[in-house]
């Protein structure tokens, strides 16, 4: 397993947060503009690009490609139902590496229907370990509050067996720290000891983080959000959301070894300056 970001953990929250935002992956997903865009994020940044049905495999590699050729340390994202053979999974994994890439995001997809016989994320995993792919980082999805459509016990159960094969986990958006620690915790006592990339928002206006949260199946948080961090009053005023204040809330916790949280994943929303803008305000206030 490869190390993360940082080897000596913070002494103290703030600082905590400090590396944590600084070093965070942006996501970056693959419509027109978006490889002009990604130029307000320092040549160097960690990026990850998005695989999804309306876009397939190739605009991933396309944009894959255009951000290492501008700088970027670059993690492709993998929808294994957008795969339709093993032949077109080695060719993806051959480009990829060709261009420089180490760390994968392997995830199921949004898909209704796979392509080929790849349905989920253990399916690309398991088909990897068949032949000498070059890549020294897998990762894979977790659900601090659950999938519409696939029961908590399957997904716990699926992440003891992917973690055989994989080098860390993303959580999906969650807003509710407690929420949050309490799911890692339950997970750890499972025996699942993956490192996690906490999936955390960008700084977004209220109104489109509501909407596009609803739309990806994270409801449940946005409510507690509502309730405990004044979301309503903010949309009604046009505030930006303050992703800071879910690691603030996680606090002490953040320095668990127990815990085990290896870094950010920004989801950006492409809104890629406002992202970067906010890092540098975290960087020099706290």
């Amino acid at each position: 397993m490869s190390m993360p970001n940082f080897q000596a953990r913070p002494v103290d929250v703030n600082e905590c947060v400090r590396t944590l935002v600084a070093d965070a992956n942006i996501e970056v997903i693959p419509l027109k503009g978006a490889d002009e865009k990604i130029h307000s994020a320092p040549t160097g940044t960690t990026v990850t690009i998005t695989c999804s049905p309306k876009f397939g495999l190739e605009r991933t590699v396309q944009h894959v490609a255009s951000a290492i050729s501008q700088g970027y340390q670059v993690v492709p994202h993998l929808a294994a139902r957008m795969v339709e053979s093993e032949q077109m999974l080695r060719d993806f994994i051959r480009r990829i590496v060709d261009l420089g890439v180490t760390d994968l995001y392997v995830v199921g997809g949004d898909a209704d229907q796979p392509l080929g016989k790849f349905y989920d994320a253990e399916s690309i995993l398991l088909a990897l370990r068949e032949f000498d792919h070059g890549l020294t980082r897998l990762g894979v999805g977790c659900y601090p509050e659950g999938h519409p459509k696939i029961e908590n016990e399957a997904l716990i159960e699926s992440l003891v067996r992917k973690q055989e094969y994989a080098d860390y986990m993303v959580s999906q958006l969650c807003f509710d720290a407690g929420a949050l620690v309490t799911w890692l915790r339950q997970v750890r006592s499972r025996g699942i000891v993956l490192p996690v990339r906490v999936g955390l928002a960008a700084p977004l206006k209220t109104a489109k983080l509501a909407e596009l949260s609803i739309k990806i199946g994270v409801g449940r948080s946005l409510r507690f959000l509502t309730k405990q961090h004044g979301l309503l009053g903010n949309l009604v005023l046009g505030r930006d959301y303050a992703p800071e204040q879910l690691l603030i809330d996680i606090g002490p916790d953040l320095l668990s070894s127990d815990l085990d949280v290896e870094g950010i994943h920004l989801f950006s929303f492409n809104q890629i300056e406002a992202t970067v803008d906010w890092q540098r305000r975290i960087a020099s206030n706290y």
